[in-house]
């Protein structure tokens, strides 16, 4: 079957908000694999948005790329590609990242015997590595680990592939361990991906429980509550709403790790965390994002 890709260049800024909006559309086109990237190396704001599919683009489809815009004009190229795994091609020039301890590789790269090594491969769910707040929140979970952070019972929210919860797992590998997303289409990724890394699913300890639920709506995610370390790389709307709820569900002395959020929205946010008992133990900044660790006070 013949392979398409769909394009559209723009900002930086303006395609690293189209693929976060991507990941929090959860009706978008399953068939459709969105990537993004710099168009030359040493033109780092010019970025481009590939989007790759099975078939030629309807108008549809292009509306619905469209919409990650918020309804910025986009002119497309579209493109007809030789017959090959049209998912291969999205990963191609897809370079390993190196964040911490952690080594991030699509599955055409070999693995480096010397860090922690996830393979993931390019698919319709957020969290391959390559996105600087994914890559920023492996450094940070790294460093938690580093500066003694005890984690007996930890829960990704929005967790894409499933990435960061992996990450997770490593670091705290006897930890009860909770992933979700608001996407569908995330459970079977994250299947995929746990298999192919040999990491364990189940309920137990050192296990992975995968379920699909917005922020902290699922009776699994309340019934396991509170939480040692809870992780959310979303947006930072979602962040400040779900601010009362993620203080909530966390221990008394328990950690935040929050991404997703632009540098310019971070006041907001950690205004809606101060205002729920929680203070900044640690902050960085990877390109235009902020990725943020924030702690619960012991006594309110």
């Amino acid at each position: 079957m013949s392979a398409w890709k769909l394009s559209t260049e723009a900002p930086k800024p303006v395609v690293q908000a189209a693929l976060l909006a991507h990941d929090e559309a959860w009706d978008f086109p399953e068939e459709l694999v969105v990537s993004g990237r710099e168009i030359q190396e040493d033109k780092p704001d010019d970025w481009i948005l590939e989007v790759w599919l099975e078939r030629k683009p309807t108008a549809a489809d292009k509306r619905a790329v469209t919409a990650l815009f918020e309804g910025r004009s986009c002119k497309f190229q579209t493109e007809q590609l030789p017959d090959q795994d049209w998912v291969t091609l999205s990963q191609q020039g897809v370079e390993p990242i190196r964040a911490g301890r952690f080594h991030v590789r699509t599955p055409d790269h070999d693995p480096d015997p010397q860090m922690v090594d996830f393979a993931i491969p390019a698919s319709q769910a957020f969290g391959t590595g390559q996105h600087e707040t994914t890559a920023a929140c492996l450094a940070m979970l790294d460093l938690m680990k580093r500066e003694g952070l005890s984690v007996r019972n930890h829960a990704d929210i929005g967790t894409g592939t499933g990435l960061l919860a992996f990450a997770a797992m490593h670091l705290w590998p006897a930890a009860l361990a909770t992933a979700s997303d608001i996407d569908e289409v995330c459970a079977e990724v994250v299947e995929e991906n746990a298999m192919a890394n040999g990491v364990p699913l189940g309920g137990g300890g050192g296990e992975l429980t995968m379920i699909i639920a917005p922020g902290m709506d699922h009776p699994l995610l309340r019934a396991r509550a509170p939480y040692d370390l809870l992780i959310a790389n979303i947006l930072a709307g979602p962040l400040v709403e779900l601010a009362p709820d993620f203080a909530q569900s966390i221990t008394p002395g328990g950690s935040l790790l929050l991404a997703g959020l632009l540098q310019t929205q971070e006041a907001e946010v950690r205004r809606a965390y101060r205002a729920q008992g929680l203070r900044l133990a640690r902050r960085v900044t990877n390109g235009d994002w902020s990725i943020l660790w924030l702690r619960k006070s012991r006594v309110r």
